[in-house]
């Protein structure tokens, strides 16, 4: 069995290159991300409870939850865990003894492999698909519920929303340009069933990708991201966003360069493991949430 979760958010970072990449992107979602970190924290923050027994009556019984297997949440942690390590894990291993330190991106070039972009383009899918599954296995929907996310990530907010602006900003606007939505679309739309079982990010999570075999799961893959293509433009154009505000932002807390941008796709990719950490920050509420409910 994976860590606690009381655990996964005791051990969630306070600073680091992953919390510097997604502070810079608070001017895409003004004030919608707090960096909550500690598990009992996270339970005072989100109930503004401060009774010492309620919140560790609160805690037990999300941690109970948790552990519950016939519920999803488990599953959506796997899910956010394996599409980071998996989409970053050509260059990890040149990147993992440099993690606690500032991380100097000049000094990685040479241990950096830039995707290309049909690979880069599947990566974005993979991607958007598994935050939809994650989403149902967390309501205890089912896996293929599209209707249900869509009308869900119209009321995103908090550390969901911020995931999804670093899957437009870092996995889209950065590595694809402005047309990335249209070059994931045309991608996965000539994509054959083989090559989508060769892509590293699929291979991790395609376990729990509705579809029943590649085939099925490509045309899944497939319909959510033309589903979801319209609010992905939405954000980028009712926002502003552009590659280039985007990288002026992020190299103001993360020390990158802005003329080596198939590298910076690439870099972010191993280093900024975005899923992951606000995934167990939207795993902890929804837990705690429930807990409180059911108190």
């Amino acid at each position: 069995m994976s860590k606690p979760i009381f655990e996964l958010v005791d051990e969630l970072p306070t600073g680091g290159i992953t919390v510097a990449a997604l502070r810079s992107l608070d001017f895409a979602v003004p004030g919608q991300w707090q960096n909550l970190t500690g598990f009992v924290n996270t339970i005072k923050t989100v109930t503004g409870e401060t009774d010492e027994g309620l919140v560790q009556q609160i805690g037990d019984r999300a941690v109970y939850l948790y552990n519950d297997t016939s519920q999803g949440y488990q599953r959506a942690m796997w899910l956010y865990n394996t599409v980071d390590n998996a989409s970053g894990a050509l260059g990890a291993a040149a990147i993992a003894n440099k993690v606690g330190q500032d991380i100097s991106f000049l000094g990685f070039l040479s241990n950096l492999t830039p995707k290309p972009e049909r690979a880069q383009s599947i990566d974005l899918s993979v991607k958007l698909v598994v935050e939809l599954v994650a989403f149902c296995q967390i309501n205890g929907i089912p896996g293929d519920s599209i209707g249900d996310f869509l009308a869900a990530l119209g009321d995103y907010g908090g550390e969901s929303l911020m995931r999804m602006a670093a899957l437009v900003c870092f996995d889209g606007l950065i590595p694809l340009g402005p047309d990335f939505i249209l070059k994931g679309l045309s991608t996965v739309q000539n994509l054959t069933p083989s090559e989508l079982e060769q892509n590293q990010t699929f291979k991790g999570v395609s376990s729990l990708i509705p579809g029943g075999n590649s085939a099925g799961q490509l045309g899944f893959i497939n319909q959510s991201f033309d589903s979801v293509k319209d609010w992905m433009s939405n954000f980028v154009s009712s926002r502003g966003l552009t590659q280039d505000n985007v990288i002026d932002n992020l190299t103001r807390f993360v020390e990158v360069s802005k003329d080596k941008l198939d590298y910076l796709g690439a870099f972010l990719d191993i280093s900024v493991k975005y899923y992951t950490h606000t995934g167990t920050q939207t795993l902890a509420r929804r837990l705690i949430e429930r807990a409180v409910a059911e108190i």
